[in-house]
């Protein structure tokens, strides 16, 4: 039985700890700018696609290693056939939500049957989705318009993805934001004690109490200074709810259901899972339908964002995805990693990006530092593992 220490404790936050520092880094370089109000809201709706496609790959990732490499492209297809239906065909918004989902699911349902029946590796499948799917975005847009982008969104279907709830003007204080904000760090304080008071209630051992309300305080003087930060800002991001729902929702399937553990389980040792009776194609099936829906989703935030569907959309979004999942801790050889890992680890590459933009620096040194964590949360796992075999 592992007891509690600080050295376990800080070895299990690494990355939090280097999200901190970096982000503080990135401020003090600014001279502020970074903690600016704008810039917050900004961090969070520039990386909204990295949260949503982060929790599908880690899905994915969880299964034993596998990624899913065509969703840059199936965000730019279905970003596409959104503006198709919506712009160029007048189609009410809730149908064309209905006819964009759909298609996901098809191809969810192709792709899954491909993986997890047919057995074909999934680095193909995905790379066929990669190359066709880019293709057939383009060729789309090349036909309906001669700028290869369609725009001019309706607004009854832009503002399902974009705008503030509760407006308000910039630089006044959003009383809601302020409100949502006290009631998600109030949760917080009560999921972390309830949490330690059910495993002292089962005897199994749980973090000092002290630890417990400090931890509490830190993670309700983050939510309280984003959400005063969002209030100067006009309210609360319609996607940063989007992204909330997402990770409540993958949060608890994960840690809470058993088709969560199977995920873990079939990712962990597939064999030992098939012969306590869990149907492995089926949870592989599952996994890559998850990961086409929440793309859908995904397509549908960028496409809103930027008020246009073109070609160029989704370029590098599969690699910011796995990115985030690897840098957060997520296992490249599958059966283990938790949601919030992936999003400490979407919003450290969110502010490497933004942070290094800010300071004028070339997208080619962001990918080369952005290379350079990703390689170093690697070697840290390996590490890390080969450290706790040793004791």
């Amino acid at each position: 039985m592992n007891t509690f220490s600080m050295k376990n404790v800080l070895k299990k936050n690494v990355m939090t700890i280097a999200l901190f520092v970096i982000y503080v880094a990135f401020t003090i370089a600014t001279g502020g700018n970074m903690f600016s109000s704008s810039n917050v809201t900004s961090l969070i709706e520039q990386n909204a696609y990295v949260f949503i496609l982060g929790v599908g790959m880690l899905m994915c990732m969880l299964t034993g290693g596998n990624i899913d490499l065509s969703v840059g492209s199936f965000v730019c297809f279905m970003g596409a056939i959104a503006g198709v239906f919506s712009v160029i065909k007048h189609v009410n918004t809730p149908l064309t939500l209905f006819i964009v989902v759909g298609i996901g699911l098809v191809y969810g349902a192709v792709l899954g049957f491909l993986i997890a029946y047919l057995r074909i590796p999934p680095w193909i499948a995905t790379l066929a989705g990669y190359l066709a799917f880019r293709g057939l975005g383009t060729q789309i847009l090349i036909s309906v318009s001669e700028t290869s982008a369609i725009s001019n969104f309706p607004e009854s279907f832009t503002k399902l993805f974009t705008g503030r709830i509760f407006e308000t003007a910039w630089g006044t204080l959003n009383i809601p934001c302020i409100v949502l904000g006290v009631i998600g760090a109030a949760a917080v304080v009560y999921i972390n004690i309830s949490a330690r008071a059910r495993k002292v209630k089962k005897g199994y051992q749980a973090d000092p109490l002290g630890f417990v309300i400090g931890k509490s305080v830190l993670q309700v003087a983050v939510i309280m200074v984003l959400a005063i930060k969002l209030a100067y800002d006009g309210g609360v991001p319609v996607v940063l709810l989007w992204i909330i729902a997402v990770l409540i929702i993958y949060g608890i399937i994960t840690e809470k259901t058993t088709i969560g553990r199977h995920f873990m389980t079939v990712g962990g040792n597939a064999e030992t899972s098939r012969l306590s009776g869990i149907n492995n194609k089926l949870i592989m099936f599952a996994a890559y339908l998850n990961m086409s829906v929440l793309t859908v989703l995904a397509a549908l935030i960028v496409t809103t964002r930027f008020g246009s569907a073109n070609a160029f959309a989704g370029q590098n979004f599969e690699m910011d995805a796995i990115a985030a999942c690897i840098v957060g801790g997520v296992s490249a050889y599958g059966g283990a990693g938790t949601v919030m890992g992936m999003v400490i680890g979407a919003t450290l590459i969110g502010v490497i990006n933004q942070g290094m933009s800010l300071m004028s620096y070339d997208q080619d040194w962001i990918k080369i530092v952005k290379g350079g964590v990703l390689l170093a949360a690697v070697v840290f796992d390996i590490l890390s593992k080969k450290g706790n075999k040793r004791q």
